[in-house]
């Protein structure tokens, strides 16, 4: 019965959207409004600069970070940590008091993923920063890297329910990013034309 209870709130926790509540209290708009219409870190950042993108950053990695670090402390089942993760990551993307229009999830998982993996986490982080400096697109590389993300654990962890997890919020991520991905893959084919 806890496993439930603390996977519906790490939904509900998911959806207390850092960047969208910060840009209410400073400008009283919704930042879902402007740029991508998103309420994570890189649109807070286009409304409220550096300071706007570090606070929503590290609001969304903490909610990202505390889920799954309850379940490891209450014993729960690793099913249940990587539920958890799952929960909060879908509840940021799709906050129920939003209207289901909430972050892309990356600020989140990362957060989750930091206390369930460290190691794996680094590796996501290097892989990200590496090829941002290689490609000067830091959406485009983080988008390369969630995608890789499964097979990166495969070969890192042999857990099969850390394996089934990374699917799931690849997938998540994903889908959460589809006008990035859309966008890319229209600027590639552009150049070709």
């Amino acid at each position: 019965m806890i496993d439930v209870l603390l996977i519906v709130l790490a939904y509900l926790l998911g959806g207390i959207s850092t960047g969208y509540y910060l840009v209410r209290l400073l400008n009283r708009e919704d930042v879902r409004n402007h740029g991508s219409g998103a309420t994570g870190a890189t649109n807070v950042g286009r409304m409220l600069g550096v300071k706007g993108f570090l606070l929503t950053f590290l609001g969304d990695g903490f909610k990202g970070c505390l889920i799954p670090a309850l379940a490891i402390y209450l014993g729960l089942s690793e099913i249940t940590v990587m539920l958890s993760l799952i929960a909060v990551v879908a509840g940021h993307v799709w906050p129920i008091q939003l209207r289901f229009r909430g972050g892309k999830g990356v600020s989140t998982a990362f957060g989750g993923l930091v206390v369930i993996d460290p190691q794996f986490a680094l590796v996501l982080f290097a892989l990200t920063m590496g090829l941002s400096a290689i490609t000067r697109k830091f959406t485009m590389s983080g988008l390369i890297v969630i995608l890789g993300a499964p097979v990166i654990v495969y070969f890192m962890s042999p857990s099969t329910n850390q394996l089934l997890g990374m699917l799931i919020l690849t997938m998540i991520l994903l889908i959460a990013h589809r006008e990035n991905i859309t966008n890319i893959w229209d600027d590639a084919f552009k150049r070709r034309v």
